[in-house]
């Protein structure tokens, strides 16, 4: 439903005048946009009234909240309503994430007598690694609205139908080459920032003579939405690597790294660090951000022996 009403709204932002600058900033110091904060409403609203949701993080709040509408189920989903709103104004893709964890008994909401204590305990409910996940997704909005999604058996996408309202079965069982095409997804405008190693991984790529006389080909949208989404279904590799400004990189670990690479490890493909499996992590910060490479597993596996200095190709 969240994604239903999202996808309407990005589809009418400029009609609707929603596009431009809400006025105020998110938990990490980022300017929001209108539809950032609308979007994160819709999703917090479903969640709630969907009556199965114990706690939800979003990477547009300070902290988790728990939800007092639970009646069966406290599962604990966290999400970033909106990734890539800064395209909105152009018209580039742009997409909802969201992942989902068993309920834990450390965060009830009849503990309400002590709210503190209550909220201290979500806080760590929420702080698990990726290979907890019990689902995880993504909703893209572009020519159509898609949902990708993962409850551990596969990957699944499905395509809304506007003339019946609903989401019909469009990507069965999806699986993303091992290498796939020569493709790779990163933000070389940070290129002078980046350490030796990964420079030397980049510019590895473009050697046409070390990959049969074809260079790897770029395509960057700057919407990890929308670029995940190519990766999967054609292979390669997406990174946003740390740099000399972002020594953890800019994606957040609960909201954006494990969800996807939960995605891609289920398609087949690897989610990595460049030095460690992203589903390993046991986040310490609610909105901690970490390094990510994804795709193609061999693709990855290759750019993570390039920057342990000892390259398989």
């Amino acid at each position: 439903m969240a994604c239903k009403q999202i996808g309407s709204l990005v589809n009418r932002a400029g009609i609707s005048n929603l596009t431009g600058l809400a006025g105020e900033q998110n938990v990490q110091g980022e300017d929001q946009k209108k539809l950032d904060v609308i979007s994160n409403e819709v999703f917090a609203n479903c969640l709630r009234n969907c009556g199965r949701t114990g706690v939800i993080a979003s990477e547009e709040e300070d902290q988790p909240v728990a939800v007092e509408e639970t009646y069966s189920g406290d599962y604990v989903v966290v999400f970033d309503p909106l990734d890539g709103s800064s395209n909105i104004d152009c018209g580039v893709s742009v997409g909802s994430i969201f992942g989902i964890y068993e309920p834990s008994e450390e965060c009830r909401i009849d503990d309400m007598d002590d709210p503190e204590s209550m909220m201290n305990k979500c806080i760590v409910n929420v702080c698990k690694p990726g290979k907890d996940l019990v689902a995880a997704g993504y909703c893209l909005y572009s020519s159509s609205t898609v949902m990708v999604l993962t409850i551990g058996t596969g990957v699944w996408g499905f395509t809304f139908d506007p003339l019946i309202g609903e989401f019909i079965l469009s990507h069965p069982d999806i699986k993303i080459p091992e290498r796939g095409q020569h493709i790779y997804s990163f933000n070389e405008g940070n290129y002078n920032y980046w350490s030796p190693e990964l420079k030397s991984y980049i510019d590895s790529l473009k050697d046409g003579d070390k990959w049969g006389g074809k260079p790897y080909t770029s395509r960057y949208i700057g919407s990890l939405v929308g670029d995940f989404h190519r990766t999967l279904l054609y292979g390669g590799i997406y990174g946003y690597p740390p740099d000399a400004k972002n020594k953890n990189g800019k994606l957040r670990l609960l909201y954006e790294c494990a969800p996807m690479s939960m995605i891609a490890e289920q398609a087949g493909g690897k989610g990595s660090t460049g030095f460690e499996r992203v589903l390993d992590i046991t986040p310490e910060k609610v909105h901690q951000r970490e390094p990510l490479f994804v795709g193609s597993k061999w693709e990855v596996e290759y750019c993570e022996s390039v920057l342990a200095g000892k390259p398989i190709a």
